[in-house]
């Protein structure tokens, strides 16, 4: 009966502006006053860091980089550590670190443990009803350099399925007048995050830590066992070549009761019969797709890895990413393997959804619009890399200069005093 009622509230929100906002005021006053009873009673703990990814859906990205690498380090031997997750059953291996708290995303004990950590280390959004103490330090880490605009750069009025523009642009600020640091790997990156999160305006053009992501130091310290291990672990053939699939998410495709959702654009029945003698192709849906995907009649040709916690685990083991819009191939490029762009809605998406930082003739990689395409590219890839070895060189000397294993040490160094 709940879920109902949940699930009726919010398709009428979609549809009716002014009872979305009343909605939405009612359980920020709610949840702030949750949240208060903890904030008032508790002081800031300067031995306590609380982490999380994806809003709690991941242990991954620049989080765990930073986590993993202050794990190391015999001065935190006496500092708690508190991970949260919406599914902390699904952590419990966790328990080996010490020192360590895993909490339920939204739960009491998450709301208590940030009302006391000094240092809150996360690469997206936080609740707004969560308020940050002048003594408290909130590391924003984001979640790769972006192509397509973000926040305050977004020049189309986009389609988004939950929210207007405005109401957007509200989320942005709110967050980010929490900031202390925010993390970059380049120079380009530094100025979009400062448009975007409308720092300059927020007095916070001066938080950016520009060292690197973190979240790459595992790009160029993974060994050759890290690549069997998980190769074993997801079952995968190791006589074929790896492709790995990861498109985004619209912004315009949401179903009431299950969240945003995709549909996959691709003939893998097409690239079945063309490729699978060769290769196997590793599906993977952005974090805030909810949908789940049937490649049941693609059987040992297109494996679902959707649910695999850290993308860099796909990123060593793949030979070919095929991509759109996606931020994954920024970060893939450290590896020096070929790219595919199977943009089939780039009108479209450019136009009336997001529009992009970069022109996309810097791509290190072609732009397809059909299947027939990808399989040519991938029946003469040596020929593919040759043709791109130059533009590759120059788009990782302008956006990932900074990557090489010790962003996370920089990074510590930096924020955490």
């Amino acid at each position: 009966m709940r879920k109902k009622v949940k699930k009726s509230l919010i398709s009428y929100s979609k549809r009716n502006l002014i009872f979305r906002r009343i909605l939405r005021r009612l359980l920020f006053i709610y949840r702030r006053i949750k949240y208060l009873q903890y904030y008032i009673v508790n002081k800031t703990d300067d031995k306590i860091i609380v982490f999380e990814a994806y809003m709690g859906r991941n242990y991954a990205c620049s989080p765990k980089a930073i986590f993993e690498t202050i794990m190391k380090d015999p001065k935190y031997k006496d500092y708690k550590f508190v991970w949260a997750f919406k599914k902390t059953s699904d952590y419990l291996f966790m328990n080996e670190f010490k020192n360590i708290t895993l909490v339920k995303y939204g739960g009491k004990q998450y709301y208590k443990n940030y009302s006391k950590a000094k240092y809150w280390i996360t690469n997206s959004r936080l609740p707004e009803h969560i308020i940050k103490r002048k003594d408290q330090v909130y590391i924003q880490c984001w979640h790769g350099t972006p192509l397509k605009r973000l926040g305050h750069d977004i020049i189309t009025n986009t389609k988004n399925a939950l929210n207007t523009k405005k109401e957007l642009l509200k989320k942005y600020d709110n967050d980010a007048k929490r900031y202390n640091y925010m993390l970059s790997p380049s120079e380009f990156c530094s100025k979009k995050f400062e448009s975007a999160f409308n720092l300059k305006e927020l007095h916070k053009n001066n938080i950016i830590i520009e060292k690197g992501y973190p979240r790459n130091d595992f790009l160029y310290n993974y060994e050759e066992k890290d690549v069997d291990r998980i190769k074993n672990e997801l079952n995968i053939p190791k006589n074929k070549k790896v492709i790995l699939y990861a498109p985004t998410w619209r912004d315009d495709q949401h179903t009431t009761g299950v969240g945003y959702t995709y549909k996959t654009e691709v003939n893998f029945e097409y690239l079945k019969e063309k490729l699978s003698n060769d290769y196997i192709i590793l599906f993977r849906a952005h974090y805030f797709v909810a949908n789940t995907f049937d490649f049941e009649q693609y059987n040992k040709f297109v494996y679902d890895v959707s649910n695999i916690d850290d993308i860099n685990d796909l990123y060593i083991i793949s030979d070919v990413l095929i991509t759109d819009y996606s931020s994954v191939f920024f970060d893939y490029a450290n590896l020096k393997r070929p790219m595919i762009f199977y943009m089939y809605d780039l009108d479209y998406y450019e136009k009336d959804l997001r529009g992009f930082y970069i022109d996309l003739d810097e791509l290190p990689g072609d732009i397809v619009k059909e299947e027939k395409n990808i399989v040519d590219i991938l029946k003469n890839i040596e020929k593919y890399n040759k043709k791109h070895s130059t533009k590759y060189s120059k788009f990782n000397k302008k956006y990932n200069y900074l990557d090489d294993g010790k962003a996370s040490s920089r990074v510590i160094e930096k924020a955490i005093k």
